[in-house]
């Protein structure tokens, strides 16, 4: 299978038009549809609708092949390029908006003062794309964070090959708005919660997948969406009364008309991993001793 009409499937069923997947990918409409004719005739199936646009059974199968086959593939081609490559003398930081924490900057802080010259780059991004980004070399170290057990170690988004190492544990809080009924439990547990309204923000808030498997139920269903990575942001939605969000307890006090109550059970801890390659930088081996240390 070849990957570049991979990728232009991809764009085509992403974008639900053909002109729309051309112009994404530089080519010409002419060549696109020639990619899905290709690709078509290789697996011996539609698999793409005409009109309107849209995968077919078929497409919708391939769909959820191609992604990882495709971040393997760039995976291999970093790979090789870092083994290939004098390192960088920069260090490029990956990080979730709630991994990124006053302790983290604090020991990033102390590298660039003892490493005269370094040049820091830090890019805060989605869950995914932090793991996506270290994988493909578009960063040298991650930051991921979310609900885990004790010292279990979290799910890396699309089961990449990196080294997944723990910088912090903390205790798991339920955001509030200032006022609610459940303000003044000392703490709550998280079945009880499963028919309350939450707010669904993957990229700053525990995933609600993450709470539906802790509680083995099929609850915690958005009322609202939000797909920022600022956390304040979210806690003006929590503070409006639009939802619930789980986060780190320490987090919830710098959230101003909430409430952070912790939870009780089941034992969950909120965890921050740092994501490396296999052979890091020596700017990055170094934050990583740091971290972990």
């Amino acid at each position: 299978m070849d990957p570049h009409l991979l990728r232009t499937f991809v764009a085509v069923v992403e974008h639900r038009s053909f002109s729309a997947a051309a112009q994404a990918l530089g080519y010409t409409q002419s060549a696109v549809s020639q990619h899905i004719a290709a690709l078509e005739n290789d697996l011996g199936t539609r698999l793409v609708e005409r009109r309107p646009v849209g995968p077919t059974r078929a497409g919708e199968r391939l769909m959820e092949h191609a992604a990882p086959l495709l971040l393997r593939l760039n995976a291999a081609r970093a790979d090789v390029a870092r083994a290939g490559r004098t390192p960088p003398a920069g260090l490029t930081l990956a990080c979730g908006p709630v991994a990124l924490t006053p302790a983290v900057a604090g020991e990033l802080a102390r590298l660039r003062t003892d490493t005269p010259g370094l040049a820091v780059d830090v890019q805060v991004l989605g869950r995914a794309a932090v793991a996506r980004a270290v994988l493909t070399g578009t960063a040298d170290l991650g930051l991921i964070d979310g609900a885990a057990a004790p010292s279990d170690p979290l799910p890396v988004p699309d089961a990449v090959p990196l080294t997944g190492l723990a910088v912090a544990e903390q205790p798991l809080a339920v955001l509030l708005p200032t006022g609610h009924p459940l303000e003044r439990r000392g703490s709550l547990r998280l079945f009880d919660l499963a028919d309350a309204h939450w707010i669904d923000a993957p990229d700053t808030a525990v995933p609600l997948g993450q709470l539906r498997a802790a509680a083995n139920t099929d609850g915690f269903r958005p009322r609202v969406t939000y797909g920022g990575t600022d956390v304040h942001g979210l806690g003006t939605l929590v503070a409006a009364g639009h939802g619930l969000a789980a986060l780190p307890l320490s987090l919830t006090a710098a959230l101003p008309g909430t409430a952070g109550i912790r939870l009780s059970a089941p034992r969950l801890v909120h965890r921050t991993e740092v994501l490396h390659p296999r052979a890091p930088a020596a700017a990055a081996r170094e934050l990583v001793a740091r971290l972990t240390g």
